[in-house]
């Protein structure tokens, strides 16, 4: 099987995955500079994560769901190794400055970093809090959903909405027999047959979630997103009923955002897909823009994906029969000859349910047509390693760009909240992902790691005390968060009867009496709670990663 490789550093540095060498020059394994390990502990609080490689400071960037601090949405985190994340004070956007536009579900962000104009770009959904009839006909809409926009220009944020409104994009399904109108308040319970369904008026306008940028080779840019749920009955056949279904679309985006070296153009739609369902008789002003079709279940049929068809029957009419298709990533690779293949993963299911992962579809182009994995799916639970809800994750290479890593949200237990898990991804003529929660090694091109300390000798006097502050970086100068369990140091003096240490986090105490040697030592948890001292590794030799520091006692 060849293994295929991401493209050149162009295209890796508009996705925010850093670019492996090409397929011919990649070694048969990673190197390792680092014997580190890491585990998935579920330590990191998150939802729909999505994570940004930023180049100039050596960090990667988490953005998800949940997490941020009261009055703020969406959390920011930041880690030197994708796997022992920091969190940052506050979130990505300030509650009642920026998101305005919406009043609930702050949902999927995403970041893009433009080198080129040092914008970070985020990209998120809400649920709509005015002008719902404007945008949906309606307004009584149930699930008014769009796509907002705002920018920084610091990963870290905050950022600020380009424009106090979605994204101008109003996506209609003209072929939709709106059954909702036909159905009762509860809205549950849709026709019991399609010859009734088909009584309902047709058209509807589409909301939509969980918004995925894709920047393809030719300078072209796609928003991959989901149709919510909401206003999309889909009859079966197989089962004779209706069953609600999300599903993923695509529309080509102009490039005039992203190359404003000021922020303030807000992305808009290709003039193709823009009214392109307009009916003769609209009245003037009306928009009904268009999109492309990518994934849904009656086009590639996978049983795996049916976990909540029996829903309304089950609960007792609390929940609605429905099928599940978000939480996208499209990426590119190229194989030996020179071929473009594109991947994308997606989420089918309930995350609370037992079926809910990861499913991986291919195409030649990027807007397909796409054929699901009969490998699907490609990350789901597994009991025997305490890992639950595994999905809605996104693709990232690691700093060195030998490896692809699946950041995605999971559980320890079926009533834990949902965190942050690190997976690693394998892509050849297929796409796998090992799910773990054991000791795995760090991504190739975090280390060497190196310890250092503020003060390079210690002075005390008799019986008295000195602290320094100590720092573990990566390669990339990023360092690592001494308050996240999966890290931390260790101190001891020479000789030991010299006095005593102290460590807590990052700060080190000396209290000593005579003149003795005090050295620092990095360590990471391992999965069964004990903690391994941490070496540099070479092809012939290894060294600790350590710091010596003399300390001095004077009268």
């Amino acid at each position: 099987m060849r293994r295929t490789a991401l493209l050149v550093a162009a295209i890796a540095a508009l996705s925010s995955v850093p670019a492996p060498a090409s397929a011919d020059q990649r070694p048969a394994h990673p190197v390792r500079t680092t014997d580190a390990t890491y585990y998935n502990g579920a330590t990191t609080p998150g939802a729909d994560p999505h994570v940004l490689f930023d180049r100039a400071s050596g960090y990667y960037y988490a953005y998800s769901t949940e997490g941020a601090d009261p009055g703020h949405h969406f959390a920011v985190h930041r880690s030197p190794d994708l796997a022992t994340w920091e969190h940052l004070p506050g979130g990505a956007l300030r509650a009642g400055q920026d998101g305005d536009w919406a009043h609930d579900w702050f949902w999927a962000p995403e970041v893009y970093h433009n080198p080129a104009t040092g914008l970070y770009f985020l990209f998120y959904a809400a649920r709509m809090n005015r002008g719902v009839a404007e945008h949906f006909r309606y307004a009584d809409f149930e699930e008014p959903c769009k796509v907002g926009v705002a920018v920084s220009r610091s990963p870290a944020g905050p950022f600020r909405d380009i424009v106090e409104a979605p994204l101008d994009y109003h996506p209609y399904d003209p072929g939709y027999h709106d059954v909702n109108l036909i159905m009762d308040a509860e809205q549950k319970k849709p026709p019991a047959t399609q010859a009734e369904g088909r009584t309902a008026p047709l058209g509807t306008y589409i909301p939509y979630i969980d918004p995925n940028v894709f920047f393809d080779a030719d300078g072209r840019t796609y928003l991959y997103f989901s149709r919510n749920a909401y206003r999309n009955w889909v009859w079966d056949d197989d089962l004779g009923k209706y069953v609600e279904e999300s599903n993923i679309y695509a529309v080509e985006l102009t490039g005039d955002w992203w190359h404003d070296p000021t922020g303030r153009t807000m992305p808009t739609i290709a003039p193709a897909y823009r009214d392109t369902n307009l009916a003769p008789g609209d009245p003037a002003g009306t928009r009904k823009d268009g999109y492309v079709p990518i994934v849904a279940y009656g086009s590639d049929k996978q049983a795996w994906e049916n976990a909540h068809v029996d829903d309304y029957a089950r609960s007792g009419g609390e929940k609605k029969d429905r099928r599940w298709a978000e939480g996208s990533t499209t990426i590119r690779t190229v194989d030996g000859q020179g071929n473009p293949r594109y991947h994308l993963t997606y989420s089918a299911n309930n995350y609370e349910n037992e079926f809910y992962g990861v499913g991986h579809a291919t195409a030649d182009g990027p807007l397909g047509p796409w054929r699901k994995s009969p490998a699907n799916p490609v990350l789901s639970q597994d009991p025997a390693k305490g890992l639950y809800s595994t999905g809605h994750g996104g693709v990232i290479g690691s700093p060195d760009g030998e490896e692809l890593y699946y950041v995605h949200h999971g559980r320890p237990s079926t009533t834990s909240s949902r965190a942050l898990y690190t997976s690693r991804l394998h892509l050849g003529d297929d796409l796998s992902i090992d799910a773990s929660t054991s000791d795995e090694p760090l991504p190739s091109g975090v280390g060497p790691l190196r310890l250092r300390a503020d003060d390079r000798v210690l002075r005390v006097r008799p019986g008295g005390s000195a602290t320094t502050a100590v720092h573990t970086t990566g390669a990339r100068g990023a360092a690592f968060a001494l308050a996240n369990p999966q890290n931390r140091v260790r101190a001891e003096l020479w000789p030991a009867d010299a006095g005593t240490v102290v460590v807590r986090g990052d700060r080190v105490t000396v209290t000593a009496h005579r003149p003795a040697r005090l050295t620092v030592v990095y360590q990471r948890r391992l999965a069964d709670g004990g903690y391994r001292d941490v070496a540099n590794t070479g092809r012939r030799h290894s060294s600790p990663v350590r710091v010596t520091i003399p300390v001095v006692v004077r009268p």
